[in-house]
């Protein structure tokens, strides 16, 4: 895959945001949360470890794209590989059991069908690599990360979402901004999930011209 400038400036904006949103958790403080957690419960360190196999996934999957690497230092590539699925199947499986601590129906069904979705499209590249199916385990670990980017594009759409949110009700807050926020942060993870899916069917997966 080639490198151009505008990869470069996914890697940048995605580490940056990640990094941001991961660096209260390093320091294991509940305290520290970004979301409200039930004292005494085990949320907090269901969160925190997945939020870090998250990370882990992020930046081997980056790395799995980088055509050098994948190319000259085949085994490398098959390390990051198994550290990139390692990564997902922890923090997807970990997802699972963050749902029965939310509230909000539309946020719990998001995050439910982005961790399937994950979990799913990841196993089947990595089957597909198994069986060295290797045009397979292209496809659908480029699905993967599209998912695993979810994650970046679920608050960098953020903005987006609240002005959508404001001309939708005329420019007025009849729940506040308080209510505006949190009605904003429950449907972010379905709107990133299917801004990434578009994204990669469409502009990453569809067919090239003259190939069919």
């Amino acid at each position: 895959m080639h490198m151009n400038k505008s990869w470069w400036l996914l890697v940048i904006v995605s580490l940056a945001v990640m990094i941001g949103f991961s660096a209260p958790y390093l320091t294991f403080d509940p305290s520290n949360s970004r979301v409200d957690v039930r004292p005494g419960s085990l949320q907090f360190p269901i969160l925190a470890t997945h939020i870090l196999f998250a990370f882990a996934a992020l930046v081997t999957g980056f790395a799995q794209f980088i055509a050098r690497i994948r190319t000259q230092r085949p085994k490398l590539h098959r390390a990051l590989g198994r550290i990139y699925v390692l990564g997902v199947m922890v923090s997807g499986l970990l997802a699972l059991p963050l749902v029965g601590y939310m509230d909000d129906f539309a946020k719990a069904t998001g995050f439910i069908a982005l961790s399937l979705a994950w979990l799913f499209a990841t196993w089947k590249g990595y089957r597909a690599a198994v069986r060295r199916d290797f045009a397979a385990h292209r496809v659908w670990m480029v699905r993967s990360f599209g998912i695993t980017l979810v994650a970046v594009s679920g608050r960098v759409l953020v903005p987006v979402l609240l002005l959508t949110y404001a001309l939708l009700h005329g420019f007025t807050l009849p729940a506040g901004r308080e209510g505006m926020v949190a009605d904003v942060l429950n449907v972010n993870i379905w709107a990133g999930l299917i801004v990434n899916f578009i994204l990669v069917e469409w502009a990453v997966l569809k067919p090239k011209r003259g190939v069919r």
